[in-house]
This record gives structure tokens, sequence and C-alpha cells, in this order.
């Protein structure tokens, strides 16, 4: 468990803010406490400093995890972010997308969501814009890129690809042994 250096917390905080733009402060000063991330077997946590201070007693080979795990650092320095960041980046969403129930089911089994599928999405959404995608009851379902812009959306043929799916909570059963 160590700190980020100055490339990793670019790499992350560049991804955060295609999600939550400039949110990303009320991740970490949050007023129920001091909150950082930390890296600890190429997996980006983000942890509270009382957790981490009590977390620092134990060997890093017993460590299993700390706070939660929102994303992977891979061996080429690309992050790639976990649903389990879900539940801390839909509160501060930019941009979202809201599916119809019979569209539900298609994404979270991984599937992109088409025009057809589309309940509604926030006004300027732009085109390749990291979108926070929510059932028609405002469940957070996963992340998703826009394939396209709002109005683009609204003038696309019904089985046209409005956003690319990146990750669901269906992620949970399909991969629960690699989410640790």
């Amino acid at each position: 468990m160590r700190p980020l250096t100055e490339d990793e917390t670019k790499l992350v905080f560049e991804k955060l803010s295609k999600y939550i733009g400039e949110n990303i402060r009320l991740l970490i000063d949050r007023p129920d406490g001091a909150y950082c991330f930390r890296l600890h077997r190429e997996r980006i946590y983000y942890v509270s400093q009382d957790i981490m201070k009590r977390a620092a007693s134990v060997s890093r080979k017993q460590l299993v995890s700390m706070g939660t795990c929102f994303g992977k650092l891979t061996k080429s320095m690309k992050f790639h972010l976990n649903i389990t960041a879900l539940d801390f980046l839909a509160p501060y969403a930019k941009y979202k997308v809201w599916v119809k129930p019979g569209s539900e089911q298609s994404f979270l089994y991984g599937n992109h969501i088409l025009k057809s599928g589309l309940g509604r999405i926030t006004e300027n959404a732009g085109r390749y814009q990291g979108v926070v995608i929510y059932s028609m009851s405002d469940i957070p379902l996963g992340f998703g890129v826009a394939a396209k812009s709002t109005q683009e959306c609204r003038h696309a043929d019904p089985m046209t690809i409005v956003v690319f799916h990146q990750v669901d909570i269906g992620q949970y059963l399909r991969n629960e042994d690699t989410l640790l």
C-alpha cells in the first residue's frame, strides 16, 4: 500500500473527470473525514485516512484490500474503472442516461445501449463523454461512453448505438473471482 505517484494520480483523475468533472474535490474533501487514493497490488483503492492508518500495521503480503477498489492500473499505465466505484461516482455524475426497462437486461448482460432503449439523457452531453447509466427508477446500473451527443440522439435511427457499454452491475456476477 503506497500513495499514488504524480503520473498515476493524473491517470486516475483524468478518468474520473470524464464521469464527474470538477466534482473530484467532493470525493477527497468529504464532511465525514478525509479520503485518499492508494495503490496496492496494481489496484487503486479509495480509503479513509483513518482506515489507511490502521491498515499500515498489516504487512503487504497479508493485506487483501482496504477501502473501496476504484479500478485497476494496467502494466501499460492505463487506468480501468471498476464497477465497485459506481456507488461513489453516481451521485456526482455530470452526464446521465436513463434506460427503458426493456433495455435494462440487455445492458446488464454487457451490450451497448441503442436509441430504442434510451429513456432520457442529460442536456449537452457530448460525443465520447463518460456517462452514468440509470434505470428509469433512478438506480445506477453502470458506466458508459456516449457514442452520440444529446443533439445527435434526437435524430438518430432507433437501431443506432447511443452509449457504448463500459461497466455494469452484472459484472458482480460475471467477474466475481477477479473483482478484488
